[in-house]
C-alpha cells in the first residue's frame, strides 16, 4: 500500500485578550479542533510577547485595547516572533491601519465571522495569509497595490502595502452579510445581553447597563444559554464571538 501522509503538529495559538472570559471562550473554540492547540495566554501585550519569546506560536490573536502594554505597543515585537492577527472589538480605520504598518497580517472585527470563519482564519495566517473582515478590508483596500479576483469565491485578494518589518502576506478580504440577531434565536434584549456578557460584565453590571434587575438578567441568560446550546459563559462566548452580526459571503 502506497504511503499516507501524516497530519502535522496541531498548529499553536497564542491568545491575547485582557478579558478572560472571552480568553476563555476563544480557548474553548479554538481547542475543540484537533489541527489548533492554544499554546498559551495573555492578558496584555507584554505578556504576549514574554508568552510567544518562550512557546514560539504558529498565530498569535491579539486585541488592540489593553492594560499596561496594548497590543499595538507589543504588535512589531510579536510580528518579529509569529504572524499576528488582530482579533479585537477596535474598528476605527486609524487603528486598523497602525495595526497593519507595525506589522499585522490580518484584523479581524468581532461580531464580523462566524466561529467556522474563524478557524479558517488561523489556519491561513500561519501560512502568511491575511484575513480581513468588512471594517478592516475597507482600511487594508486603502492600502493595496493589486488586486486578483477570484472567479471562485467572493474573496478579494491583495498584497498590502506594509512597513519593510512587516512579512509580506496576502489579504483575503471578508465581507459581512447583514443579518437580524433573530436569526440566532434571540430577542434583541438578548443581543445586548450577550454582548455585555462577551464583554465581561457581571450579572450585577449587566443588570446596571440595561437598568434592570438582577434576576431578570439571570433569566435573559438562562434563555440565551439554552438558544447558544450553552451551558456557561465560556461556552456561551465560543459559540458566540463573531456571529452577533453575519458572516462572510460565499
Amino acid at each position: 500500500m502506497p504511503d499516507q501522509a501524516l497530519p502535522g503538529p496541531p498548529l499553536r495559538v497564542l491568545v491575547a485578550d485582557d478579558n478572560p472570559v472571552v480568553r476563555a471562550g476563544l480557548a474553548a473554540l479554538l481547542g475543540a479542533h484537533p489541527d489548533i492547540r492554544v499554546a498559551a495566554q495573555a492578558s496584555n501585550g507584554a505578556e504576549a510577547v514574554t508568552a510567544a519569546t518562550r512557546h514560539r506560536p504558529d498565530v498569535v490573536l491579539l486585541d488592540v485595547r489593553m492594560p499596561g502594554t496594548d497590543g499595538l505597543t507589543a504588535l512589531p515585537s510579536l510580528a518579529r516572533l509569529a504572524p499576528v492577527m488582530m482579533l479585537t472589538y477596535s474598528r476605527e480605520p486609524e487603528v486598523v491601519a497602525e495595526a497593519l504598518r507595525l506589522g499585522a497580517v490580518g484584523y479581524l472585527v468581532h461580531g464580523e465571522f462566524t466561529a467556522e470563519e474563524l478557524i479558517e482564519a488561523v489556519r491561513e495566517s500561519s501560512d502568511g495569509r491575511s484575513v480581513f473582515t468588512r471594517s478592516a478590508s475597507t482600511v487594508s483596500d486603502s492600502l493595496s497595490v493589486s488586486y486578483e479576483p477570484n472567479e471562485s469565491s467572493s474573496h478579494l485578494q491583495s498584497v498590502v502595502a506594509q512597513s519593510s518589518k512587516a512579512r509580506p502576506a496576502y489579504a483575503v478580504g471578508l465581507h459581512r452579510r447583514d443579518r437580524n440577531p433573530r436569526d440566532f434565536g434571540l430577542s434583541s434584549r438578548e443581543v445586548e445581553v450577550m454582548d455585555l456578557i462577551a464583554a465581561g460584565m457581571n450579572n450585577r453590571q449587566i443588570a446596571a447597563t440595561c437598568f434592570i434587575s438582577e434576576k431578570t438578567v439571570k433569566n435573559h441568560i438562562n434563555r440565551i444559554f439554552a438558544k447558544l446550546h450553552s451551558s456557561s459563559r465560556s461556552e456561551a462566548i465560543a459559540h458566540w464571538l463573531g456571529t452577533a452580526q453575519g458572516g462572510w459571503n460565499r
